[in-house]
């Protein structure tokens, strides 16, 4: 493996996953060292629009798939499941501390047209979990932390689900997933194989600090999304550290491209080296090759205790809380529904 600013990374401690399941970005970024992958309606939305899958989703078609929504399902369960076969070495060699790819469960559950009650929808979850997970060793199951998903997490961790909770913002988010996962965890056992990852989105908070609290001090504005990452980081490293586990139980620090063009590509990530897992699509890998520089480890590095403390003053965290939430699964609902309405049209065209 070549000398790169992405191996410089890895290098550092940080753990690599590619934010895509596209088989081409997948085994390139492999060679450099990449050891797992993530999925999202967004991304499978983008695959399939790209038309570089067609005879794919023809295959599934003539297989009987008539269903539009089904069909969805069909090309994610396989781009999903050609992603884990590439990178299940990399499972096997670390006896499952690494080499995952997660599979995100239906977006349409948290939806705004979708009036289910939050009881309701997490027994959807843990429904779907046990569905999608089936048959699969190195597969993780992706929840939201939205209610109903955090209200599923106990289940799903009881069945023996590794699982992957996504859209996290906040501490509260956070210690709520963890504590859940961990409590069902302990209920099914097997603890020698338990693993889980927080994925806590990081550049999306920077922007709404930006756009709701410009009076903040030119030392956190910009790093609100950083310090708050590091902070759980740091939390979630000392709750496990007393459990005797095999495997790592780690922070995935997501949404690690920048916002603004006069941001180094690799702003974010230089400020999370060191530890846990990011996930970068790959033109932010791409990126970090071009500059091609060495990373030191300061994912677990904190500013002056000034700097904390204004974190904590000034910023309302509930309220970035609700505020990016409803915009998350917004971000995940509109591509899933534009996803199966293009699979329609690709039905009748491929037809």
């Amino acid at each position: 493996m070549s000398s790169t600013g992405l191996t410089s990374l890895i290098q550092s401690g940080t753990r690599v996953w590619l934010d895509s399941v596209d088989p081409q970005a997948v085994a390139t970024n492999k060679k450099q060292g990449v050891s797992g992958a993530t999925s999202n309606p967004a991304i499978i939305a983008g695959l399939v629009n790209s038309g570089n899958f067609d005879a794919d989703i023809q295959t599934l078609i003539q297989g009987g798939e008539t269903d539009d929504e089904a069909l969805t399902w069909a090309i994610t369960d396989k781009l999903v499941g050609d992603a884990q076969k590439q990178f299940h070495d990399v499972w096997q060699q670390s006896k499952g501390n690494d080499g995952w790819v997660s599979f995100e469960l239906d977006p349409l559950l948290e939806d705004l047209d979708n009036k289910a009650s939050v009881a309701d929808r997490a027994a959807q979850y843990v429904a779907l979990g046990k569905k999608w997970n089936a048959g699969h060793d190195n597969r993780m199951i992706k929840v939201p932390a939205t209610e109903a998903g955090l209200a599923a997490l106990e289940d799903l961790a009881a069945e023996g689900i590794t699982l992957n909770v996504t859209l996290i913002f906040t501490q509260r988010q956070y210690e709520a997933a963890r504590d859940a996962v961990w409590r069902g965890r302990q209920k099914y056992g097997k603890l020698g194989t338990f693993k889980s990852v927080y994925s806590i989105f990081v550049s999306r908070v920077d922007v709404y600090t930006e756009q709701t609290l410009p009076d903040l001090s030119s030392e956190l504005q910009g790093q609100v999304g950083i310090l708050n990452a590091k902070l759980i980081g740091l939390d979630n490293a000392a709750f496990w550290a007393d459990k005797g586990l095999t495997l790592d139980q780690e922070m995935i620090f997501a949404s690690t491209g920048t916002k603004k063009p006069e941001q180094p590509k690799d702003y974010y990530v230089d400020a999370l080296a060191g530890s846990d897992i990011q996930t970068n699509p790959p033109e932010t890998n791409a990126a970090l090759d071009d500059i091609a520089r060495s990373y030191e480890a300061t994912s677990r590095t904190l500013p002056a205790q000034s700097v904390v403390d204004e974190l904590k003053s000034k910023v309302d965290m509930q309220k970035l809380e609700d505020t990016l939430m409803s915009e998350g699964t917004a971000k995940f609902a509109e591509p899933h529904k534009q996803l199966i309405a293009t699979l329609a049209q690709k039905r009748t065209a491929l037809a």
